[in-house]
């Protein structure tokens, strides 16, 4: 908690500046001395309830809003999968909301693979190379910078159009991650 505490007077500071008060005006309305509010925002008198439920309450804001949340490591550092001709590059921690994912695939000398149905839906943007892209009756080939959404029950096949390995960013629900990132076939990477 004492690394949550230590930009309070910072976030007061800023809280106040965006109303446009001064240290008086504020600490008027908050019923408190300037000199109080001038310590809490210099960080040289620690912050309490008794304090700062006043001045939250004339700022508009919550507590919680001057308090930092725990700094989390941004990065994601999750293995690599390698499974059918596809290396599956996950951009999104475990349990995330977002399945997001940078799928390369290389080229098929046999063509776009089988047609599958699953569950779940699936958002593509192809970063570099062309893709082929089987949907239902369909037979499209995408190129760097264009996009498709579908329903993966229709039947599909995605792989690389031509002699060049394709790459895509993906977003699946929880029911296209399975498909996609699971299988006794697959090959994971450390990270």
């Amino acid at each position: 908690m004492a690394d949550g505490l230590d930009q309070v007077g910072a976030r007061l500071r800023a809280a106040r500046h965006a109303h446009g008060w001064t240290l008086e005006e504020l600490a008027a309305r908050a019923q408190m001395s300037v000199s109080t509010l001038s310590r809490l925002e210099s960080g040289k008198r620690q912050a309490s309830l008794e304090l700062l439920v006043p001045l939250t309450r004339q700022l508009g804001v919550r507590i919680d809003d001057l308090v930092a949340a725990p700094t989390v490591d941004p990065r994601v550092r999750r293995s690599v999968i390698r499974r059918d001709g596809m290396v599956i590059a996950p951009l999104a921690p475990e349990g995330s909301a977002v399945n997001t994912y940078k799928i390369t695939y290389s080229p098929d000398p046999n063509g776009c693979s089988e047609l599958r149905v699953h569950d779940g839906y699936e958002w593509l943007y192809v970063i570099a190379g062309r893709l082929r892209l089987r949907l239902g009756e369909q037979d499209l080939v995408l190129a760097r910078g264009e996009a498709a959404e579908f329903d993966t029950r229709i039947p599909h096949a995605i792989g690389a159009a031509g002699n060049r390995p394709a790459q895509i960013i993906s977003i699946f629900n929880e029911a296209g991650v399975r498909m996609h990132t699971h299988g006794a076939a697959a090959e994971v990477d450390a990270p």
